[in-house]
């Protein structure tokens, strides 16, 4: 008999909310946005209590028309490395610290005196960054000691919803990873780490795996969301690792790229990669027994979706006079040009840059420009500059022993075929294209769920949700242009260090 199972996905500017039934099909999805908070200039907080809200509401709206009883589960993704800290009680003390916060650059400091950036990365898989759990932690212990003090617990999102469904304090480990509070190789809490930070022990949740039952729904959050009393909750994971699952990125080896705003490469690998220059991280995985060492630049479909805003208003004239889409006729410029953008470069660095330059002062910018290039030329650079940029992060893996025959994409930007058709080109690997490339995150806290509650008996059961549509093979001769284009934009980001520094000093 075919049951339910409720996801929810815990983004930045919204819950997604999704019900699958266990044949994997798709039977009600929907959003509830809520606002972030910015102030001086590198601060971004959330409410924790409009999570809730927004989990609550979706619920009820989820369950209009089944039963229940039907639901055999509920898991959740959400965005990782926050700081969420709640009392005994399980109430919020402040706002949340979401990811995007920068506030800690004083406490990443005071990290580095005690601990090289090498140990560090080998013990937790990251670089030492204000953007994680535990130097947010530290940040509040330094200038809010108040709340730190009345902290029984920090946690992220996904975790203060568990905790309002079932009042249990648990995380499990790919939120734990991305603290930098937990020990990559042992998957427990490095007390090495905890006693540099000055943060106590007890102030860290119980860990868990993704798949465990964290609890079961209470008979308030009943009341509040619809749910039947007694409905077991699995723990999820974070978003990015619950993407892995949901492209089907469950075994050793495989592979899956997000090209949304910011843009990834992910592999699923029995070990951590503890690269010498750090280019990639390591988060562990929803999977037990594998972790997912990931790669992530700030713009890349960012970078596309720059480009057509500021620079497409021709293409956007044009299908509105021929009564087609504004993507279609994108596509169709695209396909006016070739391979190389006829010599023109274009670096993807609108945003500074983490993985794998790690160098917020970088720029964007075309180089090579001249009288004959097109706007067909600048539409084509853009996204082989955006290949060329995750095609390092790949090729760290590969350094690294992975062995790569295939990524599977998803995300806005992977919708564009001439896109696809440059990954596989740039990559040398096949891209295989899913039927569904905006479901996967909550797609994978939805099997995670069936997973934790014994509905499916393994992830191999992701195949029922998941259906490949296309696989592009990649072109030989395309690739070796690539390979010595790859080393001119490499010399080009290169060349231009300096004058980034230049030019944000000059900003400033």
């Amino acid at each position: 008999m075919s049951c339910y199972l409720l996801a929810h996905d815990l983004g930045t500017s919204g819950n997604k909310a999704v019900l699958y039934d266990s044949d994997g099909n798709l039977i009600k999805s929907v959003t509830y946005s809520y606002p972030v908070f910015y102030s001086n200039n590198n601060w971004a907080e959330q409410n924790p209590d409009d999570w809730w809200k927004a989990v609550c509401e979706t619920t009820r709206e989820m369950l209009a028309d089944i039963n229940p009883a039907d639901v055999a589960g509920v898991s959740f993704s959400g965005q990782m490395m926050g700081c969420v800290c709640v009392d005994q009680n399980g109430e919020k003390l402040r706002n949340s610290i979401i990811w995007a916060d920068m506030r800690a650059s004083e406490e990443v400091s005071l990290i580095r005196r005690q601990i090289s950036d090498r140990e560090f990365y080998r013990i937790t898989g990251h670089r030492i960054s204000a953007s994680y759990g535990g130097e947010k932690l530290m940040w509040l212990k330094r200038h809010e000691p108040e709340v730190y003090k009345n902290t029984y617990k920090m946690l992220n999102a996904k975790d203060y919803i568990i905790l309002k469904l079932t009042g249990r304090f648990v995380t499990e480990y790919t939120d734990a990873s991305s603290t930098c509070l937990m020990d990559l190789n042992r998957m427990k809490w490095s007390e090495q780490l905890l006693d540099i930070m000055g943060i106590l022990p007890d102030k860290l949740p119980e860990l868990c795996s993704s798949t465990d039952i964290a609890g079961y729904v209470g008979k308030e959050a009943a009341e509040l969301t619809g749910l039947l009393e007694g409905t077991p909750v699995v723990l999820g994971g974070g978003d990015g690792v619950c993407a892995a699952v949901g492209t089907g990125c469950v075994k050793e080896g495989t592979a899956h790229s997000c090209m949304g705003t910011s843009s990834w490469i992910s592999i699923t690998s029995k070990k951590p990669v503890f690269d010498e220059e750090q280019k990639t991280f390591t988060w562990a995985h929803i999977v037990p027994g594998y972790v997912l060492p990931t790669g992530t630049m700030q713009c890349g479909g960012g970078a596309y979706a720059w480009f057509t805003k500021e620079l497409g208003l021709y293409e956007r004239q044009c299908a509105q006079e021929r009564g087609i889409g504004f993507y279609d006729v994108l596509e169709e410029e695209l396909a006016q040009t070739e391979v190389g953008s006829n010599g023109l470069l274009f670096l993807p660095y609108l945003l500074g840059e983490r993985a794998p330059r790690w160098n917020p002062e970088a720029k964007g910018g075309f180089i090579g420009l001249k009288m004959e290039h097109s706007r067909s030329d600048m539409l084509r650079a853009v996204q082989e500059g955006v290949a060329m940029n995750l095609s390092i992060v790949l090729d760290t893996f590969r350094k690294y022993g992975e062995d790569i025959q295939a990524v599977t994409v998803i995300g806005g930007g992977a919708k564009s075929a001439a896109w696809r058709k440059i990954l596989a080109d740039v990559y040398d690997v096949k891209i295989r294209r899913p039927d569904s490339m905006d479901e996967a995150t909550s797609m994978g806290a939805a099997i995670t769920a069936g997973v934790g509650t014994g509905v499916f008996q393994s992830f191999d059961e992701a195949e029922r949700f998941l259906k490949i549509e296309e696989e592009i093979v990649p072109d030989a001769e395309n690739h070796r242009k690539y390979v010595e284009l790859r080393k001119i934009f490499n010399e080009a980001y290169e060349s231009l260090v300096p004058v980034f520094e230049k030019l944000s000093a000059y900003k400033k």
